[in-house]
């Protein structure tokens, strides 16, 4: 096995369990004697020490400034069944939250660090899994991941890998990045539904974003149903249109969904017939969101905002808050006195408090009085992992508006 020695006193990360080996913190790197290459490869698993050669643990090496994402600590190899372990105790997780049950089968199944297992992501619909990896050491593994999860969620008949905009660009992969690993229904994406608190959603992982289905604004979601009483509401980004579903559900007066998208607007229309068949107090718009919002003085008492990520990566900040805040003083702007603004980021690089600034600066700039009546989050089933506070990127506010 290859070994990455630190340079001194660059352990004392690893030592506080943080899952990220920098590349700046590598001294040199020990290959075996009869290692066939003259430097790691990508996704291999790697022995990291400290300055004394001292085992710190051992994890997945890749190229970039993320050098190695660690798999265990204080040890020096890896069990036989270490991914099937990972996900059983990730599955007895949400066995435990009481979110496998007859009313609800979408759930995320494994989330990355937050499961101790860094770069994998794995969301459960019905009997289908679909699984993303985020670093090369994942995709490697995709056959036993695939296998260690049938084995483990016994309802899961299917397991699909959709890795295509998810693994490192510049990294040399061999295997096909998307496509079934298990398929044992061969009709399995035609016509599929998934049932989320007892609401069913047209699940599209082939052509979808992310796994097919953003799961993790399940519990956002139900929050907003019980608001949503006799309101007029405006679901911007709607995406499939699970806000506005659960609106419907909650005895919304209307719900406008909107998106730039025009298979996402009619993914929504399946949806809310899905479930409300015949139902004569929705429309989708196929629209940009600011030309959509140009012009809604006082015609919506419930807004939601839950844009794509505005900031991927850190270079990406500055402007990425200036688009909070002008999508947030548009919002604030023209909803009705006394109404429910939703409002959301899910960008990584954003923090909870950096988002916060901007939805403030956002009511100064209006001038109205403005109210947090909730801080939303991600759901239990998108654990952080108390060592890893990056892995914290969902972020929002319930905000009455004066």
């Amino acid at each position: 096995m290859t070994t990455i020695i630190l340079k001194p006193h660059k352990e004392e990360s690893l030592k506080r369990f943080h899952p990220w080996v920098f590349s700046g913190a590598i001294g040199r790197v020990v290959l075996d004697k009869d290692y066939p290459f003259d430097s790691p490869q990508e996704g291999e698993v790697v022995l990291v020490t400290d300055a004394n050669n001292q085992p710190l643990g051992v994890g997945h090496y890749q190229v970039g400034s993320i050098a190695v994402r660690m798999l265990e600590f204080g040890v020096s190899t890896l069990p036989n069944d270490f991914y099937a372990q990972r996900i059983a105790a990730a599955y007895r997780l949400r066995k435990d939250l009481q979110l496998i049950r007859k009313d609800n089968n979408t759930y995320r199944l494994i989330h990355g660090e937050g499961d101790f297992l860094p770069g994998l992501v794995v969301d459960i619909y019905a009997d289908t899994a679909v699984v993303q990896a985020h670093s090369v050491g994942m995709h490697l593994v995709r056959e036993e991941i695939a296998n260690a999860i049938v084995k483990v969620v016994k309802e899961v008949k299917n397991v699909y890998y959709k890795s295509d905009d998810t693994l490192p660009f510049k990294a040399p992969v061999t295997g096909d990045k998307v496509g079934y690993l298990i398929n044992e229904n061969d009709n399995v994406n035609e016509g599929f539904w998934s049932n989320e608190n007892g609401l069913e959603f047209r699940i599209d992982w082939l052509r979808g974003q992310k796994t097919g289905f953003f799961v993790d604004q399940r519990e956002n979601r139900a929050l907003l149903e019980h608001y949503a009483k006799g309101k007029e509401v405006l679901n911007m980004f709607c995406y499939t249109g699970g806000f506005s579903v659960y609106a419907l559900r909650g005895g919304a007066k209307t719900v406008h969904s909107v998106d730039v998208s025009e298979k996402a607007v009619e993914l929504v229309r399946k949806n809310v017939e899905r479930n409300f068949p015949d139902c004569t107090h929705h429309e989708a718009f196929a629209q940009e969101a600011f030309a959509f919002m140009a012009d809604i003085k006082d015609k919506y008492d419930l807004i939601i905002l839950d844009p794509p990520a505005f900031a991927k990566h850190r270079d990406a900040i500055k402007n990425a808050l200036r688009g909070y805040q002008r999508l947030n003083q548009k919002a604030i702007e023209q909803i009705r006195p006394g109404g429910i603004l939703f409002t959301f980021s899910c960008s990584q690089a954003i923090d909870k408090e950096m988002f916060r600034l901007a939805v403030f600066s956002a009511a100064a700039a209006v001038g109205r009085k403005v109210r947090i009546l909730h801080q939303l989050h991600q759901p239990a089933d998108h654990p952080i992992n108390i060592y890893h506070p990056e892995g914290e990127y969902l972020k929002g506010l319930v905000l009455q508006v004066e």
